[in-house]
Formats: structure tokens, C-alpha cells, sequence
């Protein structure tokens, strides 16, 4: 069940990811200016955070098993809507439905977390996010090859098919799961009770914006790297770019690994090192017109660093409060949208002005920045109860 969860998840989440790698086709098609193209990122996260504050809280309410597999189908529609514009307003519609829906991943990952042991919960939580990893760096790869057969409106078609798939899969096997914390209350009510957590939660605080530093900073790099690679000297097609999210893939080991740390109480010292990895990396994607190497490298280092904090950070905040688990993370995953939005399109906007040294040093700030506030925060957290000693998972 831990699998067929992370393969929802990977083919979810990849939706949001698909449009990186076609970025200058898409502005080619719609005369959208290369400035501006980010935009097509930040109306994706903009409808991930609007699903995030309203969907996500609904899986303490209903039945989670149904909302899942309704959104999946749902998001089938908004792909269609994509893949068929027939100009930017329609487009950028599309891609917030497509936002908007793709939460399913996070009901996903609480639906896991809840049928975990409380000692086993961490390694629940990696073993899905290592699914949501997987996806978002193979969408990469995956829509710049379709993109290279079919053009890029095939990615969103495709995967239109594969979502309604899904969707009937999950309906027929998954389980219906614990019942609902807060059935029979109100939508209203649900949604203040959210709020309620960050103002009762400290944990839920800091790790929210631990999300909106490494998710900007990851945003950093993928929104804009496609736009030196495609040009030259190095005229890479959209397939060769994407393998660059293959590379990435290390971030997958990394997530399951993370969990395990947090449930051995060792999330503060793993947080740490990893943003020390992930302002690391950028020296070496600084490296970019020297060889393409150092590239690959900065690539594993900062997505390995990113997913081990983001497991970690999940593992913490649905431990200090289990019963609202669809709450918390949908809470914490909001500022994840925020700060990948604000990545995106301060990334292009940086490479207009400032080219590939300006996103480089931009990327590293952001990595500094969230590498102070662990310094400053980490001798006031304290781990929840639930990171104990894990032996193995029971799903």
C-alpha cells in the first residue's frame, strides 16, 4: 500500500513539474516574453496554495479515500484544458485548476501517515515522499521526451489519461482508513481550526518556513536552468535537459532515509546538514559554463539536501498533533506553494537581468538565509514524542 500511495503521489505531483522543461516552447506559442515566462510556475503554485488552504483540510472531514480518487480524476480535466488552450489566459487557467487539484498528493501523504504506527510514522512519510520525489524529477525528463516526440500540449494530454487511470485504481483498492477527526463539523469550522494549529503549534511555524526557503530555492534552479541549456553553446533539446531531473533522483533515497532519522530523534542535526548540502550545491551549479558536470553534481546535492529538511519537517509536525495530519500538512505545504512561486519568478527575472551568475547567487542567499534561521531556531526546537525508535512499518 506504502507504494501504490508513492505512485499516486509521483504521477500527481508531476503534473505541476511538466512545464519546466518547455518553458521557451510554451512562450514560443503564445508570444509570452522569456522575462515573463515564469509566470506559467507561479500559476501552477498559485492554484496549489489556493487548494492547500481549502481541499487538503478536507480529508479530517470526509472520507479520504473518495476525495482522492476524485481529485485525480478532476485533474484529468484541467490537463485537458492545457493541453488544448488555444491562448495564455486559457492556458494560465488550466494550470491553476491543474494547481489547484494536484493536492491530492498531500492528502496522499496523510492518509499514509495516519496508518502508520506513531513510532513508524517517519519512515511512512519517507517511503511516500520518496514517490512525490520521484515525480516531480522524472516529470522533467518524461515531458521534455514527449515534448520532443508530440510537442509540449502531448505531456498534458498523456497525462490526463494516466490521471483518470489512477483514479480508478485507487477507488477500487485502497482502503477506507481511520475515520474522519472532524466529521460532521463545519467546512467554516475546519478551516479556522487550521489556522488555529500555526498559532498553537510553534513546530508547524518554523518548519513552514523552512518550506518556503528550500522550495523557493529549489524553484531557483529548475525554472531557470532551461534557459541557458537551450540556447547556445550548448542547444541541448528538451529530452537532454530533463535528464538533468534523472540526476536528481538521489533525492528519493534521500526522503526514505530522513524519515528513518527523524524517527531515531536525530531531525534537528539532519536538518542542519542538509542546508549546509544544499547551499553547498550552488557553488558547484555555479559551475555551469565550465562543465556540465558540476551541474549534475549541484543537481543531487541540493535535491538531496531539500527532500531530506521536507521529510523531516513533515515527520516533526504530524507527530506533535496526529489526529489533524490533513491540517498540518496542508498548512505547512501552503508555504511550500508560496515559496516555490516567488522562486520561479524571481528566477527568470534574476537571469534577465543578471544571467546565470545572478540565479546562482540568488540561489545561495536563499540557501543561507534558511541555513541561518536553522542556527537561529534549532536551540529552541524540540521533537515531538511521536520521532521515537522506528523497527519497521506496518503497511
Amino acid at each position: 500500500m506504502a507504494l501504490l500511495l508513492a505512485l499516486a503521489c509521483g504521477l500527481s505531483v508531476a503534473n505541476i513539474y511538466f512545464a519546466q522543461p518547455l518553458l521557451d516552447a510554451m512562450a514560443h506559442d503564445f508570444g509570452i516574453a522569456p522575462a515573463a515566462i515564469g509566470m506559467v510556475v507561479t500559476f501552477t503554485q498559485v492554484g496549489y496554495a489556493l487548494g492547500l488552504i481549502l481541499i487538503v483540510p478536507l480529508g479530517d472531514l470526509w472520507d479520504r479515500r473518495r476525495l482522492i480518487a476524485g481529485q485525480i480524476a478532476l485533474s484529468a480535466i484541467g490537463l485537458v484544458i492545457v493541453g488544448t488552450a488555444s491562448d495564455a489566459t486559457v492556458l494560465f487557467a488550466g494550470l491553476t485548476l491543474v494547481g489547484v487539484l494536484a493536492v491530492v498528493v498531500q492528502i496522499l501523504v496523510a492518509f499514509a501517515a495516519t496508518l502508520a504506527t506513531p513510532d513508524g510514522r517517519g519512515r511512512a512519510i519517507g517511503t511516500v515522499t520518496s514517490g512525490v520525489v520521484g515525480g516531480i524529477l522524472l516529470a522533467r525528463f518524461a515531458s521534455g521526451a514527449l515534448a520532443d516526440i508530440g510537442g509540449w500540449r502531448t505531456v498534458y494530454l498523456v497525462s490526463a489519461g494516466l490521471m483518470l487511470a489512477t483514479a480508478a485504481l485507487l477507488l477500487r483498492v485502497l482502503p477506507r482508513g481511520p475515520q474522519a477527526t472532524m466529521a460532521g463539523a463545519s467546512y467554516l469550522s475546519l478551516l479556522r481550526s487550521t489556522v488555529a494549529l500555526f498559532a498553537e503549534e510553534p513546530i508547524l511555524r518554523e518548519r513552514a518556513l523552512f518550506a518556503f526557503l528550500i522550495f523557493a530555492d529549489l524553484n531557483v534552479l529548475w525554472t531557470s536552468i532551461v534557459l541557458p541549456l537551450s540556447v547556445p553553446p550548448f542547444a541541448l533539446s528538451h529530452t537532454t535537459i530533463g535528464l538533468l531531473g534523472v540526476a536528481g533522483f538521489a533525492g528519493a533515497l534521500g526522503a526514505r532515509n530522513a524519515g528513518r532519522l527523524a524517527d531515531l530523534g536525530w531531525a534537528q542535526r539532519s536538518t542542519g546538514l542538509s542546508l549546509m548540502l544544499m547551499l553547498a550545491a550552488w557553488a558547484a551549479i555555479a559551475c555551469l559554463h565550465t562543465s556540465l558536470w558540476f551541474v549534475v553534481a549541484g543537481v543531487i546535492m541540493l535535491d538531496l539536501g531539500l527532500q531530506a529538511v521536507h521529510v523531516t519537517s513533515q515527520s516533526l509536525i504530524v507527530a506533535a498533533r496526529p489526529e489533524a495530519a490533513s491540517r498540518l500538512v496542508g498548512g505547512y505545504m501552503v508555504f511550500y506553494s508560496v515559496g516555490s512561486a516567488v522562486g520561479g519568478v524571481a528566477s527568470t527575472m534574476v537571469y534577465a537581468m543578471a544571467g546565470w551568475s545572478g540565479v546562482c547567487m540568488l540561489g545561495a542567499g536563499i540557501s543561507a538565509a534558511a541555513l541561518l534561521v536553522w542556527v537561529i531556531t534549532a536551540s529552541r526546537m524540540q521533537e515531538p514524542a511521536g520521532c521515537a525508535l522506528t523497527h519497521e512499518l506496518p503497511m
